[in-house]
């Protein structure tokens, strides 16, 4: 119990500096403040959601005191309660009564854990409500809403034309909304992978490491989305926060197509020189992120995976 406790105010202390730390304004904050999820995340994935709980609590109570509730509340909106309830979502797992004898052996029951293509919507909707969140907090309305953003903007951009600065800021000012929620989806599932990657490295993973190949949103992700896109053309607030959502479940659909491409490309020769080459054209090009979230939904309509699974000769054992 003890230990717990200690493991849970370090936590919540690492992370609540690694949120803090945004203050300085040094371009290393921006990676630490990313990365803040991080130490709650694994310690409940190690050592339980009410570890995490501790944590988050003393650290948002330690920011409250001292910048003020503003920093309170921004900390439990956007780091300690996504971390909490996306390490729950990954510890949460049932015994399956109807496995059959040979497969559950001497071991134990065997385990049906949280999908985590539903663990993937949940990053999703956390993205969204974030990301919305930060933006009410300059206006309740579209229009007030992308004149502060340009302003912002536009005072960064020094040494520009006045016409220049105005037309590049109000194009960085409409696509903001939408690139920062792609954002807080890429840094919150970054996190939860470390985390996991951490403890089960360490043996303190009370779950099995799932095959992300398999990872796959649920069915109704697809309306979602299509609903999403058609609200976008309402314009206003709803316009905006509808393409916040378009984009993180476009988000979410291409890390299913990562999944997607990897489990395609197995038992091909060239397979590490592939991927590599994949991965540094999203890195260096970005656009590239398009096409796999295009794969990930048309895995979704006609399941590549399900067919190339069916099409592969059974693995055979000694």
């Amino acid at each position: 119990m003890i230990s717990s406790l200690l493991i849970a105010l370090a936590a919540g202390a690492a992370s609540a500096v690694m949120f803090a730390s945004i203050v300085s304004g040094a371009l290393v904050s921006i990676f630490l403040f990313y990365l803040a999820p991080l130490p709650l995340m694994v310690a409940c994935l190690g050592w339980g959601p009410m570890t995490a709980t501790i944590g988050g609590i003393a650290a948002a109570t330690s920011l409250g005191l001292l910048f003020g509730m503003g920093y309170l509340a921004i900390f439990a909106i956007t780091i300690a309660v996504p971390a909490w309830w996306l390490g729950h979502l990954a510890l949460l797992g049932r015994p399956v009564v109807d496995a059959p004898a040979s497969v559950t052996g001497n071991s134990g029951p065997v385990m049906e854990w949280y999908p985590i293509g539903r663990i993937l919507l949940w990053i999703a909707v956390f993205a969204s409500i974030t990301t919305m969140a930060a933006l009410l907090t300059l206006g309740t309305d579209s229009e007030t809403i992308l004149a502060a953003l340009k302003r912002s903007f536009a005072r960064i951009m020094t040494g520009r034309t006045e016409g220049d600065t105005d037309n590049i800021a109000t194009a960085i000012a409409m696509i903001a909304p939408s690139a920062a929620s792609v954002v807080a989806t890429i840094t919150l599932t970054l996190n939860l992978w470390l985390a996991g990657r951490i403890t089960s490295t360490s043996g303190r993973l009370k779950r099995p490491w799932p095959d992300l190949r398999t990872l796959a949103l649920p069915p109704m992700t697809l309306v979602a989305l299509c609903v999403a896109i058609a609200l976008t053309f309402l314009g206003g607030i709803v316009g905006m926060f509808a393409q916040i959502v378009s984009a993180t479940l476009l988000m979410a659909y291409a890390l299913t197509g990562f999944a997607t491409l990897h489990a395609l490309t197995v038992g091909m020769r060239s397979r590490t020189l592939v991927l590599s080459l994949i991965y540094a054209m999203v890195l260096v090009l970005g656009w590239p992120m398009l096409v796999m979230a295009c794969l990930g939904l048309a895995d979704a309509f006609f399941g590549f995976r399900q067919r190339v699974g069916e099409g592969r000769p059974p693995e055979t054992t000694a």
